[in-house]
């Protein structure tokens, strides 16, 4: 069974770092190794005490870095290794292992270690990455592996490993296996990564009150005045730190066992779903859980689409010879295509998310709070982020990517999706509008506009390069929580002002950053369809 269970996990390993999503990961994780420690003079921080940091010796660079990494990583790494079970349907490899003696227990435990890998690999990276910063910053080039490394195998590997767990977990439950999930696990990452700092936690936390207590003694052995508290996470600075040697934080053996407590709870919540999961035999299914459409999928014909009142897989060619028969209509074909881009969209939303849009918008207009527009226009704007995650990615999803790109002018149908995404966005945000209209502020009223567009020109771009919902929400979250918390340097809408004035980003900055986008939207579809003509002409000759 061990050689069974290990061989699932390393099949699964390698099957993902061939994608192209992995190499770019990697590459925002040596990123991320950079933001950690900044050059001396830089006006960012990841950690610090008071006005103080650390020397660049082995133990500040490797726990600085270890601690964003466990934080960053126990974010981003959830989307990277989502949909693993959801491959298996679709592709049929689950009902081949339906037919095999694989426990279902064995079966969730290789997910799991695949996660895990994919993982460590990119703790991993980070681990040399730390290793390079600290000679290329060059305050102290005396390296000492064990202070340099260990805090990755103690704070970063049982926060990843956590996070490997719930993506599988939330996987094996209908409820949280799309993009709801997503949206659940990053308020459960801003609790963990929040208050999992402060002193008295169970198990610690996430491990980081040890280390403020450990540079808080040095501190003071050295007389250094302490005047703040421990920080962690991308801190803006109006002048550079001063500096004090750390030696590092030796952990006794209560902090090591309560590590490892960590990931021992990531192996229960990993192995839990065996209680209920069926691993795709229909035998053990209620009524075949899977929906026809998913049924179809798994075969290999996505979705079954009607054609001459009969249904038809989407890849079938009588759709297309069905579609070319279909008379053609003159006249106003842009405003025809965003009207079907706009339905294409919104369809299957529930009355309820079109309460809940009313709702916002309602509250936006009326609300009598002072500064109403600060606290209303981020609601609202991510109240459709499941629905922009869409955009880029329905026609490849339902596999009628073949008959759009024998559109004679596709560069019609990106500018009516996207167009489509744009409205959706003024719809939600129509109260705060309403509201910066009424008081006369032409400013917020211009960040508004520029929001409006930036956010599904984001949308269409992630879900094109990637084809899948997960990017755009891995990345929209976070930004948008860094202007709910009220941080400027990357508010894209308006909402933070100070002395009445919109802090953020200018209107310009973001409408530049909307058009290099689009832009990227357009380069991406003309060299996807230049390799498609080039493959269909190798096939020929």
């Amino acid at each position: 069974m061990t050689r069974v269970l290990s061989g699932l996990a390393v099949a699964d390993f390698k099957d993902r770092v061939r994608r192209p999503a992995y190499g770019v990961t990697l590459a925002a994780a040596v990123a991320l190794g950079y933001v950690a420690v900044p050059d001396s003079g830089a006006r960012w921080v990841v950690m610090q005490l008071g006005d103080y940091r650390g020397v660049y010796n082995s133990a500040y660079v490797g726990t600085a870095t270890a601690l964003a990494c466990g934080l960053w990583i126990s974010l981003g790494g959830f989307y990277v290794v989502r949909d693993s079970i959801g491959r298996d349907r679709r592709t049929g490899v689950g009902q081949l292992l339906a037919a095999t003696p694989v426990r279902t227990w064995a079966y969730l435990a290789g997910k799991f270690l695949s996660n895990l890998l994919v993982l460590a690999s990119m703790v991993g990276v980070l681990a040399l990455t730390a290793l390079v910063m600290q000679l290329v910053r060059g305050e102290d080039r005396s390296v000492d592996l064990v202070a340099l490394w260990r805090p990755f195998l103690l704070l970063a590997v049982p926060l990843v490993a956590l996070a490997a767990a719930f993506a599988l977990f939330f996987e094996a439950l209908p409820l949280l296996r799309g993009g709801l999930g997503n949206i659940v696990w990053f308020c459960m990452w801003v609790v963990l990564a929040v208050g999992g700092q402060g002193p008295g936690l169970p198990l610690g936390g996430i491990g980081m009150n040890g280390v403020a207590v450990s540079m808080y003694e040095d501190m003071l052995a050295q007389r250094a005045e302490v005047d703040g508290a421990f920080s962690l996470g991308l801190t803006y600075l109006d002048e550079p730190l001063r500096v004090f040697d750390w030696h590092g934080f030796t952990p006794d053996a209560g902090y090591v066992l309560a590590r490892l407590a960590f990931v021992g709870i990531a192996v229960t919540v990993a192995l839990l779903p065996a209680l209920w999961f069926h691993r795709f035999d229909p035998a053990r299914a209620k009524h075949s859980a899977e929906r026809p459409q998913e049924r179809d999928q798994a075969a290999g014909g996505g979705p079954a689409v009607f054609v001459d009142g009969m249904p038809r897989p989407a890849g079938d060619r009588r759709i297309s010879a069905a579609v070319l028969r279909t008379p053609p209509r003159p006249g106003r074909v842009l405003l025809r295509l965003w009207g079907g881009e706009l339905r294409i969209l919104l369809q299957g939303v529930s009355k309820w998310w079109w309460w809940g849009a009313g709702f916002w918008v309602f509250l936006g207009v009326c609300s009598p709070m002072p500064g109403a527009t600060r606290l209303m226009l981020p609601v609202s704007w991510l109240w459709p982020v499941l629905v922009w995650s869409r955009l880029g990615t329905q026609h490849h999803e339902h596999g009628v990517a073949g008959i759009l790109g024998a559109y004679p002018s596709a560069y019609r149908r990106v500018v009516a999706e996207w167009a489509a995404g744009a409205t959706l966005t003024a719809a939600v945000g129509l109260g705060p509008l309403v509201r910066l209209v009424v008081e006369g502020d032409v400013t917020g009223v211009t960040c508004w506009a520029a929001g409006a567009l930036f956010v599904p020109s984001l949308a269409l771009a992630l879900g094109t390069l990637s084809r899948t919902h997960r990017l755009f929400q891995a990345v929209y979250l976070p930004l948008w929580y860094t202007v709910a918390n009220g941080l400027p340097v990357f508010d894209f809408m308006g909402a933070i002002r100070i002395e009445g004035q919109p802090a953020g980003l200018p209107p310009a900055v973001v409408l530049t950053a909307s058009a290099v986008l689009v832009a990227v939207v357009f380069l991406t579809g003309a060299m996807r369809r230049l390799n498609t003509g080039a493959a269909r002409r190798l096939s020929r000759g």
